[in-house]
Parts: C-alpha cells; sequence; structure tokens
C-alpha cells in the first residue's frame, strides 16, 4: 500500500517521541494551511497546563488547532410554519442587548419565550487587505459582510485564515460611509450579496459587481429564522429565513469556538486543552519539487518530480516539557532516553581508594556505552553531593565511600533513593549495565 512522504515523517516523529517518554500525552494536531507558502502541516503538542496555545479536542481522541476546525454542516430546520419577514421598528437599539430588551417589550414572540441573543443574526463589516494580483497593480482593499450568531463572538484570527494570503480588520467608519446601504447598527443581509445581484453569487472579489460579498457563519443552519437589521435606520427584520428570503455567497468559520461545539469528525461535543508546540510534520507535495526541477525515474522508468515532506522537533522545548512532566520536590528526574547521563557516579569522603575505585567503575562503564557523570569534588560534603545528584536528576546513582573502603562495596540506586544495594566493586559495572538496558526497554 502507498504512503506519502508526510506519513513516514509523522510516523518518524511517532517513533522518536517515545523517546521523550512523552506520548502518553501529547497530540497531532490538524493545523490551518501555513499563511506564508500554503503549505499542509499537523503540529504535535504536548498537552499542559502552561502551554501557549488552546487546542480543541474531540471524543474520539482527534484534535485541531483552532483555526483549522471546520464546522459540521447543520441540519436544515423546516421553515413551512415560519411566517413571512416582516419590518417592525426598533429604535435606538442598535446593539444585541438593546434589541433583544426592545423586542421582548414590543414583539413577544408568539411561542411564548424571551427572545435572546442567539435569535439575532449579527452582521459584521470587515475590510479584506488583498495582496496585489493580476488585477490590481497594488494591494486594494475589499469590504464583506459576515453574518454569525447574535450569541457568539467573532473570531478575526479564524476568520482571516479564511482568507489567506490577504489580511482583514475591522471596517472603519470612513468605509461605511462609502458604502450608503450599510446603516451602522442596523445592517442586514438583504441589501448585500445574491439578494443585491438578482440572485447571484460572488464566488471570489472580482465577481462582486456592485453589491458587497455576504458570507454566512457555518453555524447558521438553513431554513433558520432571525431578527436582524433591515438596512433602514430604526428597522429591523423579523423572521427572516436564511434559504428562504436571503442567500449567502459563502460560508465562513468567523466565531470563537466553544465547549460542547460538535467536533468536525462528528463523534462528539468538543473539549479544550492547553498544549505545548513541540513539533511539525509538514507535506510539502510537490511545491519546492516542482520549482527546483528535483526528478527521479519511478518504477517504470519514467521521470517524475519528487514528493517532498518534512519534520522538525523542537528539542528545546520538548527539553522544558519533560522538566515540567517529570520532577518533584527534589529536582529533575531525567527519563533514561534523554538523560544527560545514564549514571551519576559520587566519591565521597577522603579516602583516595574510594576515588580510584569510582574512576576503575566509570572506565568500566564508559567501555560498555554508558554516559557519566563524575562528582569528584574533593572538599564537598557527601550530603551536599547526594542534593546535587537529585537535583541534576541522571536516573541511577552510584556511590564510592566508606563502603568501598571497608567493605569493598558500591551503593547502586535509583535516582528516586529506591532499589538500593551494595554491590561488589568488581561486579558493580555490570550490575548498573543491567540497570540501564532495562530503563532503556
Amino acid at each position: 500500500m502507498a504512503i506519502t512522504s508526510a506519513e513516514i515523517h509523522n510516523q518518524s516523529f511517532s517513533i522518536d517521541r517515545k523517546g521523550y517518554d512523552v506520548d502518553e500525552v501529547d497530540v497531532f494536531l490538524e493545523h490551518v494551511a501555513d499563511e506564508i507558502d500554503g503549505l499542509n502541516q499537523q503540529i504535535a503538542s504536548l498537552q499542559s497546563q502552561i502551554g501557549e496555545d488552546t487546542f480543541a479536542q474531540s471524543p474520539s481522541g482527534k484534535a485541531w488547532n483552532v483555526e483549522a476546525l471546520t464546522t459540521p454542516e447543520p441540519e436544515a430546520i423546516d421553515f413551512t410554519a415560519t411566517p413571512a419577514a416582516e419590518k417592525r421598528p426598533t429604535p435606538d437599539a442598535a446593539t444585541i442587548d438593546k434589541m433583544v430588551e426592545f423586542a421582548n417589550a414590543n414583539h413577544p414572540r408568539s411561542d411564548g419565550r424571551d427572545w435572546q441573543a442567539s435569535d439575532i443574526l449579527k452582521n459584521v463589516v470587515i475590510a479584506v487587505m488583498h495582496p496585489q494580483d493580476e488585477d490590481h497593480d497594488e494591494p486594494w482593499r475589499e469590504l464583506v459582510v459576515v453574518g454569525v450568531p447574535g450569541d457568539r463572538t467573532v473570531d478575526m484570527k479564524r476568520l482571516e485564515a479564511q482568507f489567506t494570503p490577504a489580511e482583514i480588520e475591522e471596517a472603519t467608519d470612513e468605509d461605511l460611509k462609502k458604502h450608503p446601504e450599510l446603516v451602522k447598527g442596523y445592517i442586514g443581509p438583504m441589501a448585500l450579496g445574491p439578494q443585491a445581484r438578482d440572485g447571484k453569487k460572488a464566488e471570489n472579489a472580482s465577481e462582486t459587481g456592485d453589491a458587497l460579498r455576504y458570507l454566512i457563519d457555518a453555524h447558521v443552519a438553513r431554513g433558520s429564522a432571525w431578527f436582524t437589521g433591515a438596512d433602514e435606520q430604526d428597522v429591523d427584520y423579523y423572521d427572516l429565513v436564511y434559504g428562504r428570503d436571503f442567500e449567502a455567497d459563502g460560508t465562513v468559520e468567523a466565531v470563537q469556538v466553544r465547549h460542547g461545539d460538535m467536533s468536525p469528525d462528528g463523534s462528539g461535543p468538543l473539549s479544550f486543552e492547553r498544549g505545548v508546540e513541540i513539533g511539525q510534520v509538514f507535506q510539502l507535495g510537490l511545491k519546492y519539487s516542482n520549482a527546483l526541477g528535483l526528478k527521479v525515474l519511478d518504477q517504470n522508468g519514467k521521470t517524475v518530480p519528487v514528493w517532498m515532506g518534512s519534520y522538525g522537533i523542537g528539542v528545546s522545548r520538548v527539553m522544558a516539557c519533560i522538566a515540567e512532566t517529570h520532577h518533584d520536590e527534589k529536582g529533575l528526574a531525567w527519563p533514561a532516553v534523554i538523560a544527560p547521563a545514564q549514571v551519576h557516579v559520587v566519591a565521597t569522603g577522603k579516602d583516595a581508594a574510594a576515588f580510584e575505585a569510582a574512576e576503575q567503575l566509570i572506565g568500566e562503564l564508559e567501555a560498555k556505552g554508558i554516559e557519566v557523570i563524575f562528582d569528584d569534588r574533593k572538599k564537598v560534603s557527601p550530603g551536599v553531593k547526594f542534593k546535587d545528584a537529585e537535583l541534576i536528576g541522571v536516573p541511577i546513582i552510584a556511590v564510592a565511600g566508606r563502603d568501598t573502603v571497608n567493605n569493598g562495596t558500591i551503593e547502586v540506586r535509583d535516582r528516586n533513593g529506591e532499589n538500593a544495594e551494595a554491590v561488589p566493586v568488581a561486579d558493580a559495572a555490570q550490575a548498573i549495565a543491567d540497570r540501564v538496558a532495562a530503563l532503556l526497554k
């Protein structure tokens, strides 16, 4: 079965990360295409309360960078019983709160419940700063209106990802003055998008004609009825139905994702965790091989471009995360595979025989390929040396001291003080090698 280079790199990262002893808590995040070169990528993130980023996770275990989340299409609503859309006066109600307050006081709902912010279709005007292109000799500015549920907050970073490589910002008062159809506080969809083009949708910014593009947030279901602006001062629409009374030029991911939103894979509601980015996998595809003319012969002897992928591990970030997850009140507790050494040999006392035995042990361990830290400080007490060994956190501590001189043994113990045993000097290297091998399995 064929496998892509990106999948191979993903597998390589999975193998590598096992050595860091964090594979039980890290996750691969689906990430939005890179803003600079549009490459697909995945991020490896270690779940941690000290993480600098937030990611969303589904009950299935799959995770996403928030900007990469896609909303499952909501089920269409039957609007056959919904009354015809009606314009009603809503004076001095240019905000969501005032709209709700006025409607409940003057236009109560027929179903008996109160109007809520979630009944309002909020229409947000953004300015899209497009880069220079074939039709424009310099960067240019386009106004776009986005309809979102009134109880949700627009996520500008998430929304901007829908317009890459362009950048976005909130429209200014000067922008609005150039479009008299945009009545501040009472903007609605009926003067925008397909409604203003005899039903024709604009697939891109070059097809808008005289009407601004109107986009709808992915959480808005077809058939849903809304309380929204009527493009007239102090007037709003009631029961304006998406799919019956108005359409949009397209759908966008515009609002902040929140707990309880359905996950893209449909496995259940999303939850949110904090994480530290510790690596990336890029699916480069043919982007660079085509640019470089990089080709190989395939199994049929045909010249084809190389499919490329790459991955990287943030070594310094991994080290920080391991320190965060592998420590106690005494100091660090490095996993054996990534520790600066596997064994910390401590020579104590004033007798030269203890130091000679320690040096002999180090030579034997290094001959077996084992990395060693040697504390041979002469004028430092044993207690200080032991504390320092625990602080540094190497997995195994071997002590050559009074018992070495008196009994011919070396004390070998785990960094946490457990599994301590006195081993004859002649057998110490092999005993330690066995412990190291067990730790590295």
